[in-house]
């Protein structure tokens, strides 16, 4: 009897315990019985005696993101076609040092100042500030050691909407140049509608200037693929800022009506790129601030910026934000001395950036939106990339 007895409490002991392991299954898969979202990290070198992580974030539909501790930097995006074949979409470089040595800011956080300030000089409260001048005659990007070339701290973030990394770095006063010591924070978040959730958010502790944003190179059908040419590009833009020769904007809000700047309908980018634009002449293709249509210069709702369809893979590339501009480069500067994550070579126009942001060199234009954040403000703005498919090569939706 008491054999009996023990037999049947193990037995009950056994089914308890396969139903704890079926219930930790569970919380690992989603509703459909396929993996749920997850997060690794490995070592990727080191730089100035930091270590370098890569972290792999995984939704449950198999879309994979790679983020790099150095400069925030997305290294790899893997989304399916339209017949569910997954390739990596952002060009980046498979090693560390690449990216110490020669990288044009594949896919890293830029600032403190994203994009152009001319000859490397603002004025705020009456003080005029200098900054490195990297791309001569002015300051691009934060300046020679931008947020790009520092390793930030990393956090998991594990929640209903996705997995992701919070990344915080903090700037101190007079870092390249720039006033006050600046805490930043970029937040990727991974989700299971196929979006890079992108969140930034700093305080200073003096009076400073900020514009960040992310700075990855696309080809949706496939890095290392070929030319972007057959792109097909919206932007929710009537207006862009026009430049100068060296590509600082001259303060004008142009419309871009009758002038291969207009992609308020959906136009392949290299349909015009090598018209005798003056604009794309300077720029060598395209490299401008576009001005997105909003309801009044003080909107930070969040609205649709820019559609990208790849018509033979069905890739779409959608980006909403929360800033005023979105800065358009074809990739004009690769000729073929970098290779990528695919082994093969980067030509000129064989990725695209679409940077959400500030308008270029806004301390300088007064008729610009201010970059200005102050001690008890703070900046805080949110870009959204989200990956779908099409089965039309019609893109204008």
């Amino acid at each position: 009897m008491r054999r009996s007895l023990r037999r049947m409490a193990l037995a009950g002991l056994a089914v308890l315990l396969v139903a704890a392991v079926g219930f930790s299954g569970a919380l690992a898969s989603n509703t459909h019985g396929k993996p749920g979202p997850s997060v690794k990290k490995d070592p990727f070198g080191s730089v100035g005696g930091q270590a370098v992580d890569i972290y792999t974030l995984t939704n449950s539909n198999g879309m994979e993101v790679k983020i790099l501790t150095y400069g925030g930097i997305i290294q790899s995006v893997k989304v399916p076609d339209r017949h569910k074949h997954f390739e990596n979409v952002t060009l980046g470089f498979d090693n560390l040092a690449d990216y110490v040595a020669k990288s044009p800011y594949f896919g890293c956080i830029t600032g403190r100042y994203a994009n152009r300030i001319a000859l490397g000089k603002f004025t705020l409260d009456g003080v005029t500030y200098q900054l490195p001048i990297n791309n001569p005659p002015n300051s691009l990007h934060g300046g020679t050691v931008g947020f790009d070339k520092h390793v930030w701290a990393a956090t998991v973030i594990q929640n209903h909407d996705g997995v992701g990394l919070k990344l915080t770095f903090t700037s101190p006063n007079g870092d390249q140049g720039y006033p006050g010591t600046l805490r930043a924070e970029v937040t990727y978040l991974l989700t299971d509608r196929n979006q890079i959730r992108m969140d930034y958010r700093a305080t200073t502790d003096k009076a400073t200037i900020i514009n960040l944003t992310n700075h990855a190179y696309w080809n949706l059908e496939g890095e290392g693929s070929g030319s972007i040419d057959d792109h097909v590009l919206k932007l929710n833009a009537s207006h862009y800022t026009p430049v100068d020769p060296t590509l600082i904007p001259t303060g004008a809000i142009d419309p871009v009506a009758g002038t291969p700047m207009d992609f308020t309908r959906s136009t392949a980018i290299g349909d015009r790129i090598r018209d005798s634009f003056e604009q794309l002449v300077i720029g060598r293709g395209y490299d401008h601030n576009w001005v997105l249509d909003r309801r009044s210069p003080t909107d930070t709702s969040m609205i649709r910026a820019a559609r990208v369809l790849e018509p033979d893979s069905g890739r779409v590339l959608e980006i909403f934000t929360t800033e005023p501009g979105i800065q358009f480069y074809s990739g004009n500067f690769l000729d073929g001395t970098l290779v990528g994550t695919s082994g093969r070579m980067y030509r000129q126009g064989d990725g695209f950036a679409l940077e959400t942001q500030h308008y270029p060199d806004s301390p300088n234009k007064p008729n610009f939106p201010s970059t200005v954040l102050r001690p008890g403000q703070v900046y805080n703005t949110t870009t959204i990339y989200q990956f779908s498919t099409s089965h039309s090569r019609d893109h204008d939706h």
